[in-house]
C-alpha cells in the first residue's frame, strides 16, 4: 500500500482536524505497519480491556500518551502519503497475533493469527485475482442461486478466478434480504464496517448502517467488481437435477416472460440462504382481514400507517426495528408476542460516522482494516464461552452459567432505567428464559416505545383474525387497520424455494425428513455430488460475529476445492462429501450444541426444528470454523471421472487415500 503524491495542504488540514478523534489502539496498529517499529507494542502502549462494545477510542491510555501516539501518526502518515512505503506492509502471524491483543487490551487465542492475516488481505488464498491458479477450462459453467451477500460474494470470487458462471436472481437487483426487506427501520445489527466484505472497503455514513445504504452498497460492488453480465435478474430458479451419467446439473429457470429455459451446469452454489422464505402463521382468517396484511418482507411500497390502527403478530427482529419507527405516527399499535426477547443496549442505534473519522477510515492506511479487526473482536467470539451450560449452576431457571446470570442482571437494570416510571409493564417485556437463548437483539428504542400510550403489548395467544380484528384465546378483540405478520422465515428447511434433486433423483426433503438439514462444514452433503451451499446448516452465528466474514470464509473453501479438482481431474469430476465424514461432523456439532445454551431446558427458538435438533447456529467459534475450512481439502470428499486418470486405470478413489 504505497501512494507518491504529495500530500496537499488542504488534505494535511483534514488530516490535523481529524486525528484528535482518532481511535488510538487503530492508530498505534497502523504505526506498526508504516513504521516497523515495534515500540508502539511495548507495554506504554498497552491498551486495556474494551467494556461492553463501545469502540474505546483512548485506548485507556494516559492523554500524554495518546498525544504522543497522534503526533507519530501524523508524522508516518504524511510520509506514506509523499511516496515512502510502509516498513512492515505484511507482519508474520505470531506479530499480528500480538497486535491484536495489544489493541484489544486482552488475550486473543492464537489461532487468530491467520484470520486476521485473511482479512488484513495478507492471505493469498484470500485474493480476488486468481486467474492465474485455476485451470478454467471454457466448457466448465457454474451457477449460483442468488445474488444476496452469499452468491455476489461467490460471482465476484469466480469471476476473479476465471470461472465462467451465472448468477440467478428472483429480483430485480442484487442484495438479496436488503433488496426485499423495506420496512420501516430496517438495518443492521452488527456494525457496518465488519458487514461489509473485506476486500471492498467503503465510505459509510452511519456506524450501524440502515437498509438503503447497505442495499446500495451491494450494488456498487457488484459494478466495482464487474460481476453484473453474469447476473440474470428477475428469473427464479425451479428445479436443480443431477445427471449422474455426465456429472452435471440441469437448472430449470423461468425468467419474467414466464419462459423456462434449462441450465447445464457442472456445479451448482446455492447462496439462498437461511431467511429467503417468509413464514406465514396458521391462523383462522388471516386471509379474510380486510386492510393491508403482510409478512415484514413483503411490505408495500408507499404504505402510509399515519394515524392508522396497526397490529403486528411476533416481537423478533423486525418486529424490534418496525414498532419504534412507526410508533411515533399510528394511532394505535398492538404488538401480539408469544414470547419475550432479549435487547442489548445500542449506544450507536441511528448515530452518523463524524466527518473526522470518516476521513480517517476512508484516507489513512491500514486504519480501516484494523477498526475492522478490533470490531470483528469485540462482536465475535468474546461470549461464546458464557454460553456453555454449566451443570452444577444452581439456578438453571434464570442462566445456565455464573457468567450468564451476571448477564441476566445487567439487562434487567437496563430494562429497568428504559421503562422509568412505567416498571408495571417489566413483566410484558422482561424474558423469563436465560439471555443469548434467542438471537440476542439490539434495542433500537424497543423498551422505550413499549411506554407509549399508543403503544400496547399483548402476552395472550391469537385465537383467529377478523376482517377488521385480532381476536384473542381470551375474547379479547382488537381493531385493527394494518396487519403485519413479522413471524420470521422458514430457517429450518433449507433450500425450499426450489426442487433439489440428487444423486438416484433423491429430493434434498427427503434427504432431510429423518433428522433436519445437515451438512459437512455447512456446505456439502452426500448424495448431491457437485453442489455446495453458503449459509448451510449450522453456520448462523447465534453468538455474535459477521455473517458477511463467514461468506467469505465458506466461499473460500468452496473455491478451494474447485481449484484443487480443476487441477486434478480437468473440467469433467464429480466431488461428493465422504459419509463418515459428513456424519463425524455432524456428530460433533450436535454435541457440541447439547452443552449450549440453545439446548437449554424449556427454551424454544428458530434455531431448532420440530424434533428439537438445533439446524440453524453453530456452536464453534469464528475462528475454529475458520480453521476447519481451510483444513479440510479434497482428502474430505470422493472424486470421480476427470481428465486425469486414477492410478491403476480405475475411475473413482477417495481422495486422499494411498495410490
Amino acid at each position: 500500500m504505497t501512494t507518491s503524491s504529495i500530500p496537499s495542504q488542504h488534505w494535511t488540514a483534514q488530516l490535523d482536524a481529524a486525528l484528535p478523534a482518532a481511535n488510538i489502539p487503530t492508530l498505534l496498529m497502523m504505526l506498526v505497519h508504516l513504521t516497523g517499529n515495534r515500540r508502539w507494542l511495548s507495554e506504554r502502549y498497552q491498551c486495556t480491556h474494551i467494556r461492553g462494545i463501545d469502540d474505546h477510542d483512548s485506548g485507556g491510555l494516559a492523554t500524554d500518551v495518546q498525544q504522543e501516539v497522534r503526533d507519530a501518526a501524523r508524522d508516518a502518515v504524511l510520509a506514506w502519503k509523499a511516496g515512502r512505503p510502509a516498513a512492515l506492509p505484511a507482519p508474520e502471524l505470531a506479530q499480528l497475533l500480538d497486535m491484536l491483543q495489544r489493541s484489544v487490551g486482552e488475550a486473543v487465542p492464537a489461532s487468530y493469527g491467520p484470520m486476521v492475516g485473511a482479512w488484513l488481505g495478507l492471505d493469498p488464498e484470500f485474493q480476488i485475482d486468481q486467474k492465474e491458479q485455476y485451470r478454467a477450462l471454457k466448457a466448465f459453467h457454474v451457477v449460483v442461486i442468488g445474488a444476496g451477500v452469499a452468491g455476489l460474494c461467490a460471482s465476484i470470487r469466480l469471476h476473479g478466478a476465471g470461472i465462467a458462471h451465472t448468477v440467478i436472481e428472483k429480483n430485480a437487483e442484487v442484495g438479496g434480504t436488503w433488496y426485499e426487506n423495506r420496512y420501516p427501520g430496517a438495518g443492521v445489527d452488527t456494525p457496518n464496517h465488519i458487514y461489509s466484505y473485506s476486500f471492498a472497503k467503503a465510505d459509510w455514513t452511519r456506524y450501524f448502517a440502515l437498509r438503503e445504504e447497505i442495499q446500495a452498497y451491494f450494488v456498487e460492488v457488484s459494478h466495482r467488481f464487474g460481476v453484473r453480465p453474469h447476473i440474470r435478474f428477475n428469473t427464479k430458479v425451479d428445479s436443480a437435477v443431477y445427471d449422474e451419467e455426465s456429472m452435471a446439473w440441469t437448472v430449470r429457470v423461468t425468467g419474467a416472460d414466464g419462459r423456462t429455459e434449462a441450465l447445464r451446469a457442472n456445479v451448482v452454489i446455492s447462496a439462498v440462504g437461511l431467511l429467503s422464505v417468509p413464514k406465514m402463521p396458521d391462523l383462522e382468517g388471516l386471509d379474510t382481514f380486510a386492510g393491508p396484511c403482510f409478512h415484514s418482507a413483503r411490505w408495500p411500497e408507499g404504505l402510509d400507517v399515519r394515524g392508522k390502527r396497526v397490529a403486528i403478530i411476533g416481537n423478533g427482529a423486525s418486529a424490534m426495528q418496525i414498532v419504534p419507527a412507526i410508533a411515533p405516527d399510528v394511532a394505535q399499535l398492538t404488538v401480539f408476542q408469544r414470547s419475550k426477547q432479549w435487547a442489548a443496549p445500542f449506544e450507536r442505534f441511528q448515530k452518523p460516522v463524524p466527518a473526522a473519522a470518516r476521513f480517517l477510515l476512508k484516507e489513512l492506511p491500514f486504519y480501516q482494516q484494523w477498526y475492522r479487526q478490533r470490531l470483528a473482536w469485540i462482536f465475535n467470539d468474546r461470549i461464546h464461552a458464557s454460553l456453555q451450560i454449566d451443570p452444577e449452576w444452581p439456578h438453571p431457571e434464570r442462566a445456565i452459567n455464573r457468567r450468564n446470570d451476571k448477564h441476566r442482571e445487567f439487562f434487567i437494570d437496563y430494562v429497568k432505567a428504559e421503562l422509568g416510571d412505567k416498571q408495571e409493564l417489566l413483566g410484558d417485556v422482561l424474558p423469563n428464559y436465560p439471555p443469548f437463548g434467542k438471537r440476542m437483539l439490539m434495542d433500537n428504542g424497543w423498551f422505550r416505545t413499549a411506554t407509549r400510550d399508543n403503544v400496547r403489548i399483548v402476552n395472550e395467544g391469537i385465537d383467529k383474525i377478523e376482517p377488521n380484528a385480532v381476536v384473542t384465546k381470551d375474547g379479547q378483540r382488537i381493531e385493527a387497520d394494518i396487519l403485519v405478520v413479522c413471524t420470521g422465515f422458514d430457517a429450518v428447511n433449507l433450500l425450499s424455494s426450489f426442487t433439489l434433486l440428487g444423486r438416484g433423483g433423491r429430493n434434498v426433503r427427503e434427504h432431510w425428513d429423518a433428522e433436519g438439514a445437515q451438512a459437512y462444514l455447512g456446505v456439502a452433503t452426500p448424495d448431491f455430488p457437485n453442489f455446495f451451499m453458503l449459509a448451510g446448516p449450522n453456520t448462523a452465528l447465534g453468538h455474535g460475529g459477521s455473517v458477511v466474514a463467514l461468506l467469505e470464509t465458506q466461499v473460500q473453501y468452496v473455491m478451494s476445492l474447485l481449484k484443487a479438482a480443476l487441477q486434478d481431474y480437468g473440467q469433467h469430476f464429480e466431488i461428493e462429501v465422504r459419509r463418515d465424514i459428513h456424519d463425524a461432523y455432524n456428530g460433533r456439532v450436535q454435541d457440541a450444541h447439547a452443552k449450549m445454551i440453545w439446548t437449554h431446558k424449556g427454551m424454544s427458538n428458530w434455531y431448532r426444528n420440530s424434533k428439537g435438533r438445533v439446524v440453524a447456529p453453530t456452536p464453534f467459534r469464528n475462528d475454529d470454523y475458520w480453521h476447519m475450512t481451510r483444513n479440510s481439502g479434497l482428502a474430505d470428499y470422493v472424486i470421480s471421472g476427470g481428465a486425469a486418470k486414477p492410478p491403476g486405470g480405475g475411475r473413482e478413489r477417495v481422495a486422499g487415500e494411498a495410490s
